[in-house]
């Protein structure tokens, strides 16, 4: 598969950058407080249609105690000033998930599976990819990220034979992820950390 070359060639040049994000994501899983786990889930929700990049600079700009403690207006007035493209409905749903805050680490004793399935049901603006991401952040490395550009490497690949119009169904999104698990053959890595690669293969950069 062109795929697996591919990463190999950029796999010694990358892993550094990977090794590094990958201890910070399993110190926040095993060490974040309840803040800091919030955080990081709207990081993941404010990602969606939008970037990493500005997920970043949100997370960094409005902070924690922005995340938890602004008022709806002032948190939708920082979106738009971070430069978001949807900060009402973004700041609504930050604010509609606030009730998590304490409840994000009993979570833990979950299988991934349900984990994120409960995360799926449950918090506003959270679908399985966005899910995904949260799990994988915090040192998860079960979950695969079937973003825009994964999909397509899927088809370049033959690994699928179209990418889903619309919304994520669990059926869709588990089968599609199995098929990228086919990559842990071929590395001694779980698909969560692999997506790091991915990511290096697309953009040469590791961002989270």
């Amino acid at each position: 598969m062109k795929l697996v070359e591919d990463i190999k060639n950029i796999y010694d040049e990358a892993k550094p950058l990977v090794e590094k994000r990958w201890s910070e994501f399993v110190e926040l899983g095993k060490n974040g407080s309840e803040e800091e786990l919030f955080s990081e889930l709207c990081f993941c929700i404010l990602t969606a249609n939008w970037s990493a990049k500005g997920g970043i600079k949100a997370q960094k700009e409005i902070g924690i105690n922005g995340f938890i403690e602004l008022p709806l207006d002032e948190l939708e007035l920082a979106l738009r000033k971070v430069g978001h493209r949807f900060p009402r409905a973004r700041a609504q749903y930050i604010v509609s998930n606030r009730w998590i805050i304490g409840k994000i680490k009993p979570l833990f004793f979950l299988p991934y599976y349900h984990f994120r399935e409960f995360i799926v049901n449950n918090i506003k603006g959270i679908g399985w990819k966005e899910a995904s991401h949260f799990l994988r952040n915090i040192g998860y490395g079960d979950v695969a990220i079937l973003d825009k550009h994964i999909m397509r490497l899927m088809l370049e690949n033959q690994l699928i034979d179209e990418i889903p119009k619309g919304g994520w169904t669990k059926k869709r999104y588990l089968e599609y992820e199995k098929r990228l698990k086919v990559l842990e053959e071929y590395f001694n890595e779980p698909i969560g950390k692999l997506d790091l690669y991915l990511w290096y293969l697309v953009k040469k950069d590791v961002d989270k």
